[in-house]
């Protein structure tokens, strides 16, 4: 079992880059990959995928034939704490908060999503992802009810912070914000923020200066 408090926070933040490095792997079928492979699919250098496999005591490779890719992803998943279940709401079920929901991604790595919210009445009652969309006046209730740790916000730019507030009142420390505004949140609330259209301005600049 891995001691997950022993693991470095960086090596801890390169884990789902491996672990989609795998999937990819897995899912052409492949059983084993050496760690040159596994490194040049996660962008990392073979040294870095290496040493962090030891911190992890992932000391699965074997000469002539590398990680068996099955018992590596577990080790990486233990990594990541996904044998104690984490549990996340989506405030904002948009055409971005639904896919989202719908988003295999989102249903790996040990997390499970409980509540989608929304104000808008047409998608209040909805179904989506198997799940009803509530009213976001249920969001704090439902988040002390089932010890929801992750607020996922996909909101508009004018309730972003005020849904920030209630998920942080209810007890959510962490975010995960899509939402293109600077959340003020207390140090204790850890915000990771995503915002697609600069991440997407970015490799435009990229593309037009190859």
């Amino acid at each position: 079992m891995v001691n997950e408090r022993l693991v470095p926070l960086a090596t801890v933040e390169r884990v789902p880059q491996y672990l989609r490095a795998i999937g990819g792997l897995i899912s052409h079928g492949d059983e084993h990959a050496p760690s040159a492979v596994l490194a040049e699919r996660s962008g990392v250098s073979s040294a870095q995928f290496r040493k962090d496999m030891s911190l992890i005591g992932a000391h699965g490779g074997v000469r002539g034939s590398g990680y068996e890719l099955v018992t590596l992803r577990a080790a990486l998943g233990e990594v990541l704490g996904s044998r104690e279940r984490v549990k996340y709401v989506i405030v904002g079920v948009g055409n971005l908060g639904s896919a989202l929901a719908s988003s295999s991604a989102f249903r790996r790595g040990g997390v499970d999503v409980v509540g989608l919210f929304d104000t808008d009445p047409a998608r209040v009652g909805a179904q989506v992802a198997g799940l009803t969309v509530l009213h976001d006046d249920q969001l704090a209730d439902v988040i002390r009810e089932h010890g929801v740790s992750i607020a996922v916000l996909a909101t508009s730019e004018s309730s972003a912070q005020l849904m920030a507030d209630v998920v942080v009142g209810a007890g959510v420390r962490e975010i995960l914000n899509f939402v293109p505004v600077v959340l003020q949140v207390p140090s204790s609330v850890e915000v990771r923020s995503v915002d697609l259209g600069v991440e997407l301005q970015m490799l435009a600049f990229h593309a037009r200066n190859r």
